[in-house]
């Protein structure tokens, strides 16, 4: 599953709501926003199954199609087979993902990005 938007005009003191469901089979899924594939202000991916963490959510950005350190948040509770709604606020240098159960994860504007143009959503996730 994938959603690509283009085009979209996410700047300070908005919100981006998102609503789904994480797949019963789910190992992971992302949600990219930036100016395009390649320059990422914020990559937030839920992991089911991590390799080193278990179950863990991972943020990150991306400049010119190089990965920055990763943020790893030991806590991830989403679970498998459940309804979501996701809401990330921007508030120019910083994002926050307000996720259920008043849990939160917060990640720096690394990139500086005055306007978000892009959003990708793809992975265990509809």
């Amino acid at each position: 599953m994938e959603l690509v938007m283009k085009n979209v005009e996410l700047k300070a003191g908005d919100k981006l709501k998102i609503k789904g469901i994480v797949l019963h089979d789910a190992d992971r899924f992302q949600i990219d926003l930036g100016c395009d594939e390649e320059d990422l202000a914020l990559h937030f991916n839920p992991r089911f199954n991590d390799a080193l963490d278990g179950t863990v959510f991972v943020c990150n950005s991306k400049a010119a199609g190089c990965w920055g350190n990763e943020k790893r948040e030991m806590n991830n509770t989403l679970q498998k087979g459940a309804e979501v709604k996701i809401v990330v606020a921007f508030s120019g240098d910083m994002f926050e993902v307000e996720l259920p159960d008043d849990q939160q994860v917060h990640f720096p504007n690394r990139e500086d990005m005055d306007v978000i143009k892009y959003l990708r959503i793809r992975g265990d996730f509809k």
